[in-house]
């Protein structure tokens, strides 16, 4: 085996990635903390042609060194919103069409493997802050949840983990339904 170069790996510039079709997948980030873990999110919609990032509250936006540090230059490609309030970024999505889908373990929560995704449907995945999780209030808001099985003594994945996860998952199952890809 011999490792791919950079030239070899087909990677679109910035322009060509603005004008990809992105997945039906949006992501927001309730009051995440960490810089780091914003700037993985980042990299993560940008392999994944999310359509776009909405940082909420106390979520750090760039530009900052912390987030550049991870993102890798995602935060050139990915569009971003900023928002004070999470709920008032759901509530507009929601009005946007978007189908809300709060990624925390709650009652009722659906595990990701049996998430369906229909085709022609724009869907908002909701991450939370790394200790306290999705706030209540946007869980309210929330048309579904699911949760990620887990079988160790955590019970709980980084966010970037999670993320990245998650956004595998679905784009897996929108590519199978035929959701547009890039």
């Amino acid at each position: 085996m011999r490792k791919l170069l950079n030239k070899e790996l087909g990677r679109k510039s910035i322009s060509d990635y603005r004008n990809s079709a992105k997945s039906p997948f949006v992501v927001v980030l309730d009051n995440v903390r960490s810089h780091n873990n914003v700037g993985s999110v980042f990299r993560t919609a940008d392999a994944f042609l999310t359509g776009k990032l909405y940082l909420c509250g106390i979520t750090p936006r760039p530009p900052h060194r912390d987030i550049q540090k991870t993102a890798l230059g995602a935060t050139e490609s990915v569009e971003w919103e900023w928002f004070e309030s999470t709920s008032d970024a759901i509530r507009m999505l929601k009005d946007e069409g978007f189908y809300i889908i709060g990624v925390e373990q709650v009652e009722g929560a659906v595990e990701l493997q049996d998430l369906t995704i229909e085709q022609d449907q724009k869907y908002a995945l909701v991450f939370g802050h790394e200790v306290r999780g999705v706030s209540q209030e946007s869980l309210e808001l929330c048309d579904k949840c699911i949760v990620i099985p887990q079988f160790g003594t955590k019970h709980s994945f980084n966010i970037a983990v999670t993320a990245g996860i998650v956004l595998w998952e679905v784009n897996k199952k929108g590519v199978a339904s035929n959701a547009p890809l890039g």
